[in-house]
């Protein structure tokens, strides 16, 4: 923790004891069901723009256009929140938009609606994003945050186990008279999980208020974050450059499964594959971010990016020797599981020690616009190359700038 914010740190809700108290609770089962939801789509997208003829690079476009949407409101929606005090009554709506924005994906017949339906999705997630985070922050002590953000994404990650096996299921079980139908009954499923994950935040989560700042302008509010905080976000940045859309990866396993499965069955494996990437990804976020409390925090998350990369990279020589093998997709797999997790438990925790309480939002507001722009030309950038020339292409020039990111992280926390 750097001392000079130590002071500025908000306690816990009063009465509380320990850091497993309602809010952290509320929080993380939302979470779960929220990802539910949009995990149950996410598996089988890639599924449903192959029924619908869309070529590879659609795919990283509208992954990368959602990520881009969601960072442009991030920012704005962290500096509001700091602006006026409130956080539950914004993020409560956040949810109600992004399940009924998943929902309408039933009503796609064509990429360009999946691209509008899914940024929408994404802009509610991302309106919500630094509030929720800055929300967990609060809730706990500062030598409990790492447990607390490890929690959360252990919960979340749950829930995107059981939101793809959900999915699987329906998709054995649907009547595929019409490719596309089946898919749009999981679409329409999907508001199961994604109604009680609002009513589930609505009914266990507290709002806890800051003093309203009226005047807190959003370039003062941003130029005023401390400068640790500013180079924690270059090597965020360059990482973000190569951190591609895990649908990608659900593509890439679909496209190298479909000569000896067949579609539809391709289709279930890739799933089935994200699945034990989500299932690592829960097994890892709480443990992470336990030994995030007792060990320096970016040198833990530079070891993660480095371990990204070298999942990008064997997902290149995959494609370039067009392997379709079970046994080593489930490896990446795997392996994107556990950098997931240390990415987003140390990434959500660490701008909590650099960043004083009133302006938390602000900070994961523009963290999440730099993570943003990242992913948007990450995504864009692995499809692009993959149409262009190859899929190979695409997951090295990923592997390369995720290495660069972990190098300037590296250097950049021990200066």
């Amino acid at each position: 923790m750097n001392p000079r914010f130590e002071n500025n740190v908000a306690a816990p809700p009063p009465g509380v004891r320990g850091w497993l108290n309602r809010d952290i609770v509320g929080m993380t089962l939302t979470s779960l069901l929220s990802d539910a939801c949009h995990e149950m789509v996410t598996a089988v997208l890639p599924g449903f723009l192959l029924a619908l003829g869309a070529p590879a690079a659609a795919l990283g476009y509208i992954e990368g256009a959602a990520d881009a949407a969601s960072s442009l409101v991030k920012l704005g929606s962290g500096w509001y929140s700091d602006r006026v005090g409130r956080r539950k009554g914004t993020v409560t709506g956040s949810y109600v938009v992004t399940a009924g924005a998943l929902g309408l994906l039933a009503l796609a017949v064509s990429w360009p609606m999946v691209l509008v339906f899914r940024v929408v999705s994404w802009m509610s997630r991302g309106v919500r994003s630094p509030l929720r985070s800055a929300m967990l922050a609060d809730a706990v002590r500062p030598e409990a945050r790492g447990k607390a953000f490890g929690l959360h994404r252990a919960g979340d990650t749950l829930g995107a186990v059981l939101g793809p096996l959900a999915g699987i299921w329906l998709l054995s079980v649907l009547p595929r008279v019409v490719p596309a139908a089946p898919y749009r009954t999981i679409f329409l499923f999907s508001l199961v999980p994604g109604g009680l994950a609002v009513a589930a935040f609505a009914a266990l989560v507290g709002d806890r208020r800051h003093p309203a700042r009226h005047g807190l302008k959003l370039w003062h509010a941003v130029r005023s974050l401390p400068g640790a905080f500013g180079r924690f976000l270059r090597g965020v940045g360059v990482f973000g450059l190569g951190d591609f859309s895990h649908t990608m990866l659900i593509l890439a396993a679909t496209v190298l499964l479909a000569p000896r499965y067949g579609t539809v069955r391709a289709v279930q494996w890739s799933a089935l594959l994200y699945v034990v990437h989500n299932v690592f990804y829960a097994g890892a976020a709480y443990p992470v971010g336990a030994l995030a409390d007792r060990i320096h925090k970016p040198r833990l998350l530079a070891a993660g990016y480095v371990l990204a990369a070298a999942v990008a990279a064997a997902t290149a020589w995959l494609m370039a020797r067009h392997l379709a093998s079970l046994p080593l997709l489930t490896a990446v797999f795997a392996a994107a599981g556990v950098y997931i997790a240390v990415q987003d438990a140390l990434e959500g925790a660490i701008p909590a020690d650099l960043v004083p309480a009133p302006d938390r939002a602000t900070a994961y507001g523009v963290l999440g616009a730099v993570d943003g722009v990242g992913d948007f030309i990450a995504s864009a950038l692995v499809g692009s190359l993959w149409t262009a020339f190859s899929p190979a292409w695409g997951f090295a020039a990923a592997a390369a700038l995720m290495l660069t990111g972990a190098a300037t992280l590296a250097v950049n926390s021990s200066s």
